[in-house]
């Protein structure tokens, strides 16, 4: 009897040691240029100061994103006037001090990078003032969730295309969100936003972004293949191109997008 008590410690132990290693083979391409180009003019400011970060296509196992460094970076305005973005360090995130918002204008931007030359053009689009907040603490399938509407009114006579960031106080991610006024032109609509982790006594920070509707095509799409999941050995969803050229070699194609946009920026306290 000793004997086998032995004998079935043994096999359990010999169970639960026995690893095997696996060698997964991932492809790796030659990296890519990913440009993070975002010129937001916060109402209220003089949007002078403005970033663009440029980074690298990496292998799914990098702990990191490498940044892409020494590169040439400047933005053109219809006017001709040109907005050179020097290199923080060695950081990928190139600055400028002195640019100069206009709404309604077009703007060109370039890049030069490892003897490539990248080049975008977009419009800088006003967006309607966030007005007031709504919220209602039993939202949701389960009667649980916090529910929050932040409301804006719709230019008339015009398409609109919108772009919402819901930013939480707490240690959750941000939420994005596109949005189009086909069917409510002109009219009181609102930014919906839903969680089940913010509580009262947590804030929400929002913002809305006036974008073109080749940008809301961008983000729309971009956003579901993001919602959609899947792990890094299933098939993955197409690769989603935006608004910049490689003008030298046009197979090399970047990723990311040049926008400008104004934004209405508010943060709301969840009460009681």
């Amino acid at each position: 009897m000793k004997i086998q008590h032995i004998y079935i410690v043994f096999i359990l132990f010999s169970f639960f040691s026995c690893e095997d290693v696996i060698d997964v083979d991932v492809p790796e391409s030659e990296p890519r240029l990913v440009i993070d180009a975002s010129i937001d003019w916060y109402k209220g400011t003089a949007g002078n100061e403005q970033s663009i970060k440029l980074t690298l296509t990496a292998p799914f196992f990098n702990e990191g994103v490498p940044p892409a460094n020494n590169a040439i970076v400047f933005i053109t305005d219809q006017n001709n006037n040109t907005y050179n973005f020097i290199e923080d360090g060695n950081t990928g995130v190139y600055k400028n001090l002195n640019f100069i918002p206009v709404l309604n204008h077009d703007y060109e931007l370039t890049i030069v990078y490892k003897n490539d030359t990248y080049k975008g053009t977009e419009k800088l689009l006003p967006v309607s003032e966030l007005e007031y907040v709504e919220q209602n603490l039993e939202g949701g399938l389960t009667g649980e969730d916090t529910e929050i509407k932040a409301f804006f009114t719709d230019p008339a006579d015009e398409e609109n295309y919108y772009f919402f960031e819901f930013i939480p106080s707490i240690p959750i991610l941000p939420t994005l969100d596109t949005f189009k006024d086909e069917f409510v032109n002109g009219n009181l609509i609102f930014g919906f936003y839903v969680d089940e982790d913010i509580e009262p006594g947590d804030s929400i920070t929002i913002r809305n972004h006036g974008v073109s509707e080749r940008f809301y095509e961008f983000m729309f799409v971009l956003i579901q293949q993001t919602g959609e999941g899947g792990g890094p050995f299933e098939t993955q969803p197409a690769t989603v191109r935006g608004n910049c050229m490689n003008i030298t070699n046009p197979d090399n194609y970047p990723l990311g997008y040049f926008r400008l946009s104004e934004v209405s920026e508010l943060t709301y306290r969840i009460n009681d």
